[in-house]
């Protein structure tokens, strides 16, 4: 291993954190900021447009800019957006934090991936590569919710002491950009080849997908299931908080059950799909999804009197409803595999840029429509309707089934 293989972890460490501490930091801004729930919600839109603007608008120059250069970059925005965040301590500083992560992301995502082929030299070093930096990401959002957890106020929930989580990252990045600047990378060939291309060739290619109805299809898949997982990810710890009672450190500390969950889900399907077909394991998990919202949020209404500050007194809704990730966490890098397996190795690249783009615009519509509907119905209606796109995407998968004619 790499000086640079281990650069690649760092900074997937340091982005999980980062980006999946949106619920955490929504909760903590509606009891310390005074802000309101619609409000507090449009943090998943500075984060997820700025990463589908970005994706749109950089990807296909990156090799001419060069991947180490661009994860340098992205590392050290984040780096100064933190410092801003923790020294401000106000809720603009916030939305612009989310906006550098969405740009910074955006660059380091395509440029991580991109570095993966130029790391390994065959197919199954590559599938060993990327599945590990994935699962390396899950661990940093594992961490992410801890460590938001431990910045929180056990005494005083309206103190803005949380914000201080935002020095370490800002040092975390610091030490991450540090070593990528040390961690060498050969990208001739590869840069090369991008100056001798024109530069709007990789957008036309990208838009041209766009006319393949399974490729329409695919979009659809990804938009209606990012919009679910954000929005449950996303407004999990305050639904934990208001609807069944937990302390606000508790109801960040117990969301990190639908990171592990979501974790374990990949993992197993891993195996699972060795031996049974796509379609069928993500049928599976969809039916399952629905069945386990209709269980668990009955439970989640006998809230009582007392707030609960343990493990130990959590009720059982606090437990069963973030094991939907177990079941949701198959099917988004699946229908992926389904779908890159489909097209010509050429069109891999564009598809992505699409994949990004439109996974970004899901999770900021799931974001703000949970957190409207959280608002106007309560917590328990708001998860309610999920069933909604949870059977839209039950139908478009069988769709795109018959369009790829895989599985």
């Amino acid at each position: 291993m790499t000086r640079f293989h281990l650069a690649i972890g760092m900074t997937y460490i340091l982005f999980a954190i980062l980006l999946n501490s949106v619920g955490a930091v929504i909760l903590q801004s509606i009891l310390s900021l005074g802000v309101s729930k619609p409000q507090a919600a449009t943090l998943e839109a500075f984060k997820d447009l700025s990463i589908a603007a970005a994706s749109f608008l950089v990807a296909s120059q990156l090799p001419r800019f060069g991947y180490r250069r661009g994860m340098l970059l992205g590392v050290l925005c984040v780096a100064l957006g933190c410092a801003l965040a923790a020294w401000l301590q106000r809720f603009w500083g916030l939305q612009i934090v989310f906006a550098t992560i969405g740009v910074s992301f955006a660059i380091v995502k395509i440029s991580v991936y991109a570095s993966i082929g130029l790391l390994t030299k065959d197919q199954k070093g590559h599938a060993s590569l990327l599945t590990l930096v994935e699962g390396v990401f899950m661990l940093g959002v594992v961490g992410g919710y801890l460590m938001f957890a431990a910045f929180a106020s056990d005494v005083d929930p309206a103190s803005t002491s949380w914000m201080n989580v935002y020095w370490l990252l800002s040092g975390l990045a610091l030490l991450t950009a540090g070593l990528i600047a040390l961690s060498p990378l050969d990208e001739r060939e590869i840069q090369a080849a991008a100056l001798a291309r024109a530069p709007a060739r990789e957008f036309a290619s990208m838009l041209a997908l766009l006319a393949n109805p399974a490729v329409g299809i695919f979009i659809a898949c990804i938009f209606f299931y990012v919009l679910i997982e954000q929005g449950i990810g996303t407004w999990l710890p305050t639904f934990n908080n208001q609807i069944i009672g937990l302390a606000p450190k508790l109801s960040v500390q117990m969301a990190v059950i639908l990171a592990a969950g979501t974790a374990l889900g990949r993992f197993a399907a891993g195996a699972l799909l060795r031996r049974m077909p796509w379609w069928l394991l993500l049928s599976f998990c969809l039916v399952g999804t629905a069945a386990l919202v209709l269980l668990a949020l009955p439970l989640a209404g006998q809230r009582g009197d007392v707030e609960i500050t343990s493990w130990l007194h959590a009720p059982a809704a606090a437990f069963v409803f973030p094991l939907i990730g177990v079941l949701l966490g198959p099917i988004y890098p699946t229908i992926n595999s389904v779908m890159l397996s489909a097209l010509p190795k050429a069109n891999h690249a564009p598809m992505t840029g699409l994949i990004v783009l439109f996974s970004a615009l899901g999770g900021s519509a799931g974001s703000l429509l949970t957190g409207l509907a959280f608002s106007r119905l309560g917590g328990v209606g708001a998860f309610y309707l999920t069933l909604l796109p949870i059977a839209l995407l039950f139908v478009l998968l069988h769709v795109l089934r018959r369009r790829t004619a895989t599985g």
